[in-house]
């Protein structure tokens, strides 16, 4: 005898941040090129980057101001 299967009503959408679009605010890491994850803060941002850039020193870690579409290195 089969078992009855069920069905999910509604799936929630997936928030994933692509790595070829800009984000529209906040704060994000650019490495090698691609945006990763995204900060409220720059702080939060260049300490991240910081910590990641001590794992892997040969990364290229630039941080985007989403305010203003600048990117800078981390310093």
């Amino acid at each position: 005898m089969k078992t009855p299967t069920t069905q999910v009503d509604e799936i929630e959408p997936r928030a994933i941040q692509r790595a070829d679009v800009a984000p529209a605010d906040g704060f994000s890491l650019v490495v090698d090129g691609h945006f990763k994850t995204r900060y409220d803060s720059e702080t939060a941002a260049r300490a991240a980057g910081g910590e990641l850039l001590g794992r892997f020193p040969m990364l290229q870690i630039l941080v985007y101001d989403a305010a203003t579409g600048r990117r800078s290195p981390l310093q």
